[in-house]
């Protein structure tokens, strides 16, 4: 009889098989991760998410950006507009104001030269005004600071002057005297006496004695007693009878002469002449403009 195996607790044979051997060549089986792993695939996760974040990010802030910069452009655009409307405007008004100016310029030319014509008609018409007025008074003398009295005859001065100077003079010879209103009311001279004549050539005889009487009579010139005033014995002056003109004239000739120490200003046939010294060129006094000459 064949014998059984027997199975006896120290003879079992386990079923189950013990650890393969791993065979030369065949591929390892796969290992569990290690930490270091997993940190690394951790990281490299959160890497993504925060690399797509900021990508979010970036592409909502460029938005956010083009659209601000766009609005903000707009408006920089709009103001741009206005301010080229403004200069358009401005440099229409400032072609307007070239073109005004540029018109102004032209009639303010025209006015001036306008003006210097009738400067110059003006000056000729006075010239010729005054010529008329002094042609008027050719026959005329002027006598001056003859004192005043209440009931003096003038014509007896007249008279007694020629007598005084040697110049003979008949009644009919004057053909009008009288006194004038003073050209300064504020003077405390006498009026002036003016005399008309028959004639210049008697006008300049009695001038002429005039002026030989006092060269021969130094100490005792014409004065006031000699015409039979019987006060203070004042000077007395005759003189031609000039314009308004050539009087305003003379009165600064002799302050100007008195300013630049000229030594004689005298009057003949109506001009005005003056000498700085006795051997000096004498200087005519054609008008105010001619009193820069005395330097």
């Amino acid at each position: 009889m064949a014998s059984k195996d027997e199975s006896t607790p120290n003879n079992k044979v386990s079923k189950s098989r013990g650890n393969k051997r791993h065979a030369s060549g065949s591929p390892s089986p796969t290992s569990s991760p290690s930490p270091l792993d997993k940190k690394e695939d951790m990281r490299s996760i959160i890497q993504e998410i925060i690399k797509a974040e900021f990508n979010d990010m970036l592409t909502q802030f460029n938005k956010n950006l083009i659209s601000t910069m766009n609005n903000e452009l707009e408006t920089v655009n709009a103001e741009m507009k206005e301010m080229v409307k403004s200069m358009q405007f401005i440099n229409k008004q400032f072609e307007d104001f070239e073109r005004n100016q540029k018109i102004s310029d032209e009639t303010i030319h025209k006015l001036q030269l306008e003006n210097s014509e009738l400067k110059t008609t003006v000056a000729n018409l006075s010239q010729r005004i005054n010529n008329l007025e002094q042609q008027s008074r050719s026959n005329n003398i002027e006598v001056q600071c003859m004192p005043e009295t209440k009931n003096e005859n003038i014509y007896t001065i007249v008279k007694q002057l020629g007598k005084v100077v040697k110049c003979d003079i008949q009644e009919k010879d004057i053909l009008n005297c009288s006194r004038i209103a003073k050209t300064n009311s504020s003077s405390t001279r006498p009026k002036s006496i003016v005399v008309q004549l028959a004639s210049p050539r008697l006008r300049d005889q009695l001038l002429a004695s005039v002026i030989k009487y006092n060269q021969n009579n130094q100490d005792n010139k014409l004065h006031c007693g000699h015409l039979g005033f019987a006060g203070k014995k004042s000077p007395v002056y005759v003189v031609e009878h000039l314009s308004p003109t050539n009087k305003a004239l003379h009165a600064a000739t002799r302050i100007k002469a008195k300013e630049m120490n000229y030594k004689y200003v005298w009057v003949r046939n109506s001009k005005i002449f003056t000498r700085k010294t006795d051997g000096a060129e004498y200087i005519l006094i054609k008008n105010m403009s001619s009193l820069s000459k005395m330097v």
